[in-house]
């Protein structure tokens, strides 16, 4: 699998823009006609905008999408849901089709209405600008940041078809999913039906897996559009989207708001994946976890407290437990046994320094796997939200 430039335009047919004003607004367009899946949040408040694109994705194709940040349009009741509607109208008109063939998405403060007025003078200035392009990519995955440090995209080429995505996340972040916007594109030749399939496969295993502050959104989705210009085999095509998913989530996790340091907890031995995956969820939001990690302390006493509050089958005797950078690895608990000793410390001290930790638990007991994607937990996190209306 070789990891190719352009972002999503590295892909065929497909054309995007963005543009992102002072005030924090943004918009992006995406076009691309071909068949098409999504997946959304299960929190049971929903923002307009699922809704909408839920609807239009009935037909199993989509031609374009729009997204705005700076406003969720969440909690907006009829309005919202009419509010959404005249965003797929907007990108619709420009593109020539019918609004129930766009998708549409929000992000931003929850109980605010859109500005409407605003999105369709910056589609008036951004809609020449729409192309295919590796900037247009990145102007697209910018237009859509809230707290976001970084644009976040990827692209891959694999078995004769390219596969790719951006992504928006860095806070409000949990399974299932987080606060997260993803929008995947291919040109390998596959219907509706099997895309959902293989995107609520590959997106169990990372945005599903992925925590920053263990709130769920009211916004989050994932929308994936083939173009169908290229023939692929479905195993092959299932193995690239999980790698694109799994590195937009570990940009979304490395990114947390007020994050230092991305981690990734991996958790084997166990009696069945379903207890690995437990283990590593709990783990990976543990905030008492997350501030040692922040603060560079080898407390790995809060990292087995939280997996023997999982619900995972657990032999304390058989657990083996490390931290490492990717430099260096040190084992804490080997199969039950505390590894004791100053220096042992001091160089855990010295792998916690790292920008990349890997947490690593063997349970010993069977052959279930999971790893979990997040961050630490740092003062900045409690500044940036107590501020975000402000």
């Amino acid at each position: 699998m070789k990891r190719i430039d352009g972002g999503i335009c590295a892909v065929s047919g497909v054309r995007a823009c963005g543009l992102r004003k002072e005030e924090g607004y943004g918009l992006a367009i995406i076009a691309a006609e071909g068949a098409a899946a999504g997946v959304f949040t299960t929190n049971k408040i929903r923002a307009a905008p699922l809704d909408v694109s839920e609807k239009n994705l009935a037909g199993g194709r989509l031609k374009g999408v729009i997204v705005n940040s700076g406003c969720a349009n969440a909690y907006t009741g009829t309005r919202g849901i009419q509010d959404a509607e005249k965003m797929a109208d907007l990108l619709a008109g420009h593109l020539g089709c019918a609004p129930d063939e766009i998708g549409v998405a929000s992000t931003g403060v929850i109980g605010r209405y859109l500005d409407l007025e605003q999105m369709a003078e910056m589609l008036e200035d951004m809609k020449a600008d729409l192309r295919s392009s590796p900037g247009a990519s990145e102007d697209a995955a910018r237009a859509i940041m809230t707290t976001d440090t970084l644009a976040k995209e990827v692209a891959f080429e694999h078995d004769g078809f390219r596969i790719a995505g951006i992504a928006k996340g860095a806070g409000m972040i949990e399974p299932q999913m987080a606060t997260m916007l993803s929008f995947l594109y291919t040109d390998a030749d596959l219907t509706s039906d099997v895309l959902k399939e293989c995107l609520a496969e590959a997106v169990d295993d990372s945005f599903n897996m992925l925590i920053v502050d263990g709130d769920t959104s009211t916004n989050d989705m994932v929308l994936i559009t083939a173009t169908g210009q290229s023939r692929c085999e479905p195993e092959a095509f299932k193995e690239a989207l999980s790698r694109v998913c799994t590195e937009l989530a570990k940009m979304i996790a490395r990114d947390g708001e007020g994050a230092t340091k991305g981690v990734v907890t991996v958790v084997t031995g166990a009696v069945c994946r379903e207890d690995a995956k437990a283990a590593a969820k709990t783990i990976m939001g543990s905030s008492l976890v997350k501030t040692a990690l922040f603060g560079q302390d080898p407390n790995w006493g809060r990292i087995v407290a939280a997996l023997g509050r999982s619900g995972a089958e657990l032999d304390p005797d058989l657990i083996t437990l490390s931290i490492g950078s990717p430099a260096e690895e040190v084992t804490l608990v080997d199969r039950g046994r505390i590894v004791e000793g100053v220096l042992v410390l001091d160089q855990a001290e010295k792998v916690m320094k790292s920008d990349d930790l890997e947490i690593r638990l063997d349970l010993g007991l069977g052959q279930g796997e999971a790893r979990s994607f997040g961050c630490d937990l740092s003062y900045d996190y409690v500044k940036i939200n107590s501020e975000y209306t402000s």
